[in-house]
């Protein structure tokens, strides 16, 4: 049997309990229907029906923030080396089920077994990482004044809520909801309404490992009725959401009446620029990686090319080349490198950038096709002669399309790498440190990686600058998100105090 056949095999029977029960609401320990009825979850790589989802409305949001405003005190209290113990029981979960939750997450969003065999693994590091930091996430400072000692330390805000995408939305779910339960925080997730699977996986490993009743919430649904109730309810005191910059706007509108704290990790149009002293054989794995990996769909994948105009023709012939030969296929066969767009409306928009490209004066060197009609499938595409003026230019894709564009000068690539919306990622390729020194001061962006792909490192801060987003996670920086600080002054001596009235 071959491996495509033996996963298949696994896939049907671990979706087998969804497609009789179907997905429901988690809310307060107890499984619960949606109050607006149901909706079906379809995988990309068929269009078939994976199982009913409960859709949830302003009043299964309503259940999910009482219950987790009732849950927040004794979370918040408990000692933090039982959290922390919970934590870890959580990340060991994960990795008993490692599996399941590959296979479900291919199915269920179209990325490749070969990133989302890995997925499940990145979503324990982040509960082990975060389970370390729980006995200091409160720690303070000792500020000493000439009539005080002065103390700092941080409270967790309470019931927050997690709106995650569709695009890696286990690791993504992780990787907020692990800081919050650190921090002290009870949760309310609402994941994508296409990508359902892993999130009740989740919060199934999270209660058999411990985590109270209440504590961590899941409501389904969609974002014009629970997300929107989510952002503007009463009881919830952050939003932490992960998804495209005009979304993310909105939210911020939604959660104004409450004065909601918002966390925003938006879209990008990332730079890669490559100088023509770059070690080019590197320099040309990261950029096919860093765009046509988890099939372009991410925030940080270097959609623009800058390539210097010396170096420009021999470095987009290798890159042709390479990316004609890239596989696409079912994303449970381990060979698949691209499987399909996660559904229907999203693969319509990738693909009009086809003709965007063409009416705007690019040429599709590679790619810019469909393939076959049981699927969402497009071919990894590559646009030439393009200018940074151009809508494949500016315009964030989010698929597995990369646009090249030369540049003469280190002026120049700095002019087109900052001129755009966004600024979330850049990625430089060169040997001159002290180029690469002034470029990065320059560089409009919230993370840059110089002679490297993305490679994450979990205390390091994440995120984004203009319409990329708001906030950073990651380390000590996602509990300043997730907690308040708090001052507190003793006296040290009987000081003069002003006798008004006297």
């Amino acid at each position: 049997m071959s491996a495509l056949a033996t996963n298949l095999e696994k896939l049907d029977g671990y979706l087998a309990r969804f497609r009789e029960t179907g997905i429901k609401h988690r809310i307060g320990g107890k499984d619960c229907d949606g109050s607006a009825g149901t909706f079906q979850s379809t995988s990309p790589v068929n269009k078939t029906v994976i199982c009913d989802v409960a859709r949830g409305d302003a009043s299964d949001i309503d259940a999910a923030a009482r219950a987790a405003k009732d849950a927040f005190p004794a979370w918040r209290d408990m000692p933090a080396l039982e959290r922390k113990k919970i934590l870890i029981r959580i990340a060991e979960g994960i990795e008993a089920r490692a599996e399941e939750i590959a296979l479900c997450e291919c199915w269920d969003t179209g990325q490749a077994l070969r990133f989302m065999s890995k997925a499940a693994i990145r979503g324990a590091e982040n509960f082990r990482y975060f389970a370390d930091q729980v006995t200091s996430a409160r720690d303070g400072k000792q500020l000493q004044s000439p009539t005080l000692m002065n103390v700092t330390t941080r409270v967790p805000i309470g019931p927050v809520g997690v709106i995650t995408p569709w695009n890696t939305p286990f690791m993504l779910s992780t990787w907020k909801i692990a800081p919050a339960l650190a921090a002290g925080c009870t949760v309310v997730h609402k994941p994508a309404e296409l990508s359902p699977l892993s999130a009740r996986i989740l919060v199934e490993i999270a209660e058999e490992a411990g985590l109270p009743p209440g504590v961590w919430n899941m409501v389904n649904g969609f974002g014009e009725d629970a997300g929107k109730a989510l952002c503007e309810h009463r009881a919830i005191k952050a939003i932490a959401f992960v998804g495209e910059s005009s979304t993310g706007s909105l939210i911020q509108k939604q959660g104004a009446d409450t004065l909601k704290r918002c966390h925003l990790e938006l879209g990008g149009k990332n730079p890669v620029i490559v100088f023509d002293d770059a070690d080019l054989d590197r320099a040309l794995d990261a950029v096919i990686f860093m765009i046509y990996s988890i099939n372009g769909e991410r925030c940080t994948s270097s959609s623009r090319l800058l390539v210097q105009d010396s170096i420009r023709e021999e470095f987009e012939a290798r890159l042709i080349a390479r990316v004609n030969n890239i596989k696409v296929g079912n994303p449970l066969d381990p060979e698949t490198v691209i499987g399909p767009l996660v559904g229907e409306e999203h693969f319509n928009k990738v693909t009009s950038y086809f003709d965007i490209a063409k009416e705007g004066g690019a040429t599709i060197a590679a790619g810019g096709v469909t393939v076959g009609d049981e699927g969402y499938f497009v071919r990894p595409t590559l646009f030439t002669g393009a200018n940074n003026q151009m809508r494949i230019a500016q315009e964030e894709i989010f698929g597995p399309v990369l646009t090249s564009i030369p540049f003469s000068t280190e002026e120049e690539a700095l002019e087109i790498a900052n001129d755009t919306d966004y600024g979330l990622t850049g990625y430089l390729w060169t040997n001159d440190l002290q180029r690469s020194l002034r470029f990065t001061e320059k560089l409009e962006a919230g993370m840059i990686w110089v002679n490297s792909e993305n490679v994450r490192h979990l205390p390091t801060p994440f995120g984004g600058v203009k319409a990329s987003g708001i906030g950073r996670d990651g380390g000590d920086w996602s509990f300043e998100f997730y907690m308040e600080q708090k001052h507190i002054g003793f006296a040290t001596g009987e000081h003069r105090i002003p006798r008004l009235g006297a």
